[in-house]
């Protein structure tokens, strides 16, 4: 249907900021409108990659681009001069933390230029997905998994609180962020998304039409 292209296209037009967040290599489509908007630095996407392991993807993520093509697409974006770079998300502590600095080295090899990442909450619903999916795919991995997940949300499955949203608490967490940050200086990745500029933001021609007619 287009939906996504289309709004690209009314935001280059008026060369309004957007930032695209996304995991499927489909997002290489709409380089022309992105492109429009990176002249201007109105424009920058992040590829969302958990694992570099293919099989683990299609277990996590079965309906999605898998890593390597998410890779491939920030080698297109940059090529064509939108900034692109990968946001390491959900870390699963306990299953996937250890990859953070092969998919920081990979994400700079394809020529992203920043790296973020997230380390997975829980809330309402999603815990009791997680322990199913656990208990289905990778039951002798449950009990660590669980237990490193609380380990940085404060002894909880999820804690909500401003300072714990994206990274966590506690000395699991700060170990996590040592090494993203290890990982991106060796990289040579900056650790911010970038930001974006309205400097060039166009306004609509014309008289306003009234909301409610005449």
């Amino acid at each position: 249907m287009r939906l996504t292209a289309r709004c690209l296209e009314v935001l280059s037009e008026f060369r309004n900021p957007v930032s695209v967040l996304t995991k499927n290599y489909l997002v290489t489509r709409d380089i022309e409108p992105l492109a429009a908007l990176a002249r201007v630095d109105a424009a920058v996407v992040g590829l969302s990659i958990i694992t570099l392991d293919e099989h683990l993807a299609r277990m996590l993520e079965p309906r999605t681009s898998s890593p390597s093509r998410r890779l491939e697409a920030i080698t297109v974006l940059s090529d064509a001069g939108i900034p692109a770079g990968v946001f390491i998300a959900p870390v699963i502590p306990g299953l996937t933390d250890h990859e953070i600095p092969q998919i920081v080295s990979a994400a700079a090899r394809a020529g992203a230029c920043f790296a973020v990442y997230a380390v997975i909450r829980l809330p309402h619903g999603v815990a009791e997905l997680l322990d199913g999916w656990l208990v289905d795919h990778m039951p002798d991995r449950r009990d660590k998994v669980l237990g490193r997940i609380r380990a940085v949300r404060g002894g909880r499955r999820c804690d909500a609180s401003p300072e714990a949203w994206f990274k966590g608490t506690g000395v699991f967490a700060e170990q996590l962020a040592s090494m993203f940050r290890l990982a991106c200086r060796k990289a040579g990745l900056d650790t911010c998304w970038p930001e974006l500029s309205t400097g060039s933001f166009r306004r609509p021609g014309g008289a306003q039409e009234s909301l409610f007619g005449d």
